[in-house]
């Protein structure tokens, strides 16, 4: 799977293939997404705007384990 701003987080967190590596980047980013009942209603970019992140960084940290 190839990881996109438009997806959704809770999209990402159920396709990875190393889950545990999309959670640690995402917290590491400050985005404690999968506890937030947003992660089932938010893209990608929405959580990065939110957050004050690049959705670009994002996208190709999280790229990495998916």
């Amino acid at each position: 799977m190839k990881v996109n701003k438009e997806m959704l987080i809770a999209e990402v967190l159920e396709n990875a293939k190393d889950i545990d590596g999309v959670i640690g980047e995402l917290t590491a980013m400050g985005m404690h997404c999968l506890h937030c009942a947003l992660a089932h209603e938010e893209t990608l970019e929405q959580a990065a705007a939110a957050h004050g992140k690049s959705v670009d960084d994002v996208v190709a940290k999280i790229n990495k384990y998916c």
